[in-house]
């Protein structure tokens, strides 16, 4: 039996990833002709500039016609409505503005990633360098920053994220170390020193937004102002969470083939604008360069080496689900995914 797994990226599981090569090891890719990769990796403005437009504009019209309803029931679905484009659809955006991806031009990837990480309320430094980890060590214990469900996972902590219980909180007391001029000790581990100091300006900026949306709800005595900049982050956060669960939930740790630990997913065409074809994350993960709208061609290209993907997200969630489950009295328990001859995936998990 495995001792209990130590997610912290100080512990004695991020050393032993280390030792057996599982770091920044060589994973297994799908092979494709070079021209063909070529194709997929090209980068346009257009699907970005259309689908950021769409995405603004809804913002803009869902949210503006709930401050104009304000107080009644239409204001309210009003505000589901751009509680999602503004606390999941921007989950997507930091994502792949991040990757740089998302558009051909620098600058609009660094525009949206920005706004996009302010309504996530995740650092645009720290999380930069947080997803480059992510992508070199996915689901390494000891060494990815980015595991939703740890074994066994807490349960609790997981359903109270669907509007931000934890997570929120957790943003703000980030931003407060942040704008004192420190990084927690596990920051420190990944974000270059050079890198840190627009961390601490960012959050002070940040920590100053937010208190004048505080000052202006005092003031005039209602809570609207929080409804448009902040809370959305904790009433429209459901959807973010339910497709991220999807990712690597219930499947295999410490393994280099992303067949085994990310799942794809075909959702409905409401679901992938708002997470942005991230639905294919075998693929992603596989070749993380292939733009957003690349993607389900990607996907044509490769599937027959990949696991079946889950027919829907309720498909995705009957799979994981009673795993994590399980895990909770067994967490050397995952789902096991068959993959082809193909594979040179190292697994040390059970």
């Amino acid at each position: 039996m495995r001792p209990k797994r130590d997610y912290s990226l100080i512990g004695d599981d991020s050393r032993r990833a280390v030792a057996l090569g599982l770091s920044q090891a060589d994973w297994y890719r799908t092979p494709i002709p070079r021209k063909r990769m070529k194709e997929l990796m090209h980068r346009r403005n257009g699907p970005a500039i259309r689908d950021t437009a769409l995405w603004l504009g809804l913002l803009v019209i869902f949210g503006g016609l709930g401050v104009y309803l304000w107080f009644s029931v239409w204001s309210l679905l009003c505000f589901a409505a751009y509680g999602v484009l503004y606390g999941s659809a921007s989950d997507a955006r930091w994502h792949e503005c991040g990757h740089g991806t998302a558009f051909k031009t620098r600058w609009m990837n660094t525009v949206i990633y920005n706004l996009a990480c302010f309504m996530i309320m995740r650092d645009p430094t720290v999380w930069r360098w947080s997803h480059a980890r992510h992508h070199t060590d996915t689901v390494i214990v000891g060494r990815d920053p980015e595991i939703i469900a740890m074994r066994p996972p807490k349960l609790w902590h997981i359903a109270a994220n669907f509007i931000g219980l934890f997570d929120v909180p957790l943003a703000f007391k980030h931003m407060a170390i942040h704008a004192s001029g420190r990084l927690t000790v596990e920051e420190a581990t990944f974000v270059p020193g050079t890198e840190r100091a627009k961390t601490y300006w960012t959050a002070r900026v940040w920590l100053l937004i937010y208190a004048a949306v505080v000052v202006t709800c005092v003031v005039s005595g209602s809570v609207l102002p929080a409804m448009v900049i902040g809370l959305p982050r904790m009433y429209g956060a459901w959807h973010h969470l339910m497709t991220g669960l999807t990712q690597h939930c219930g499947l295999a740790d410490d393994v280099t083939d992303h067949r085994l630990n990310s799942r794809t997913v075909y959702m409905n065409p409401i679901s992938r604008f708002v997470y942005w074809n991230m639905n294919y994350h075998v693929e992603h993960h596989m070749f993380p360069m292939v733009p957003f709208h690349a993607l389900p061609a990607l996907h044509e290209e490769i599937k027959d080496d990949l696991p079946a993907p889950a027919a829907s997200i309720a498909a995705a969630f009957r799979e994981f689900v009673p795993a994590m489950l399980r895990q909770r009295a067994d967490p050397e328990y995952y789902v096991h995914r068959e993959v082809f001859g193909t594979a040179t995936a190292v697994t040390t998990s059970g």
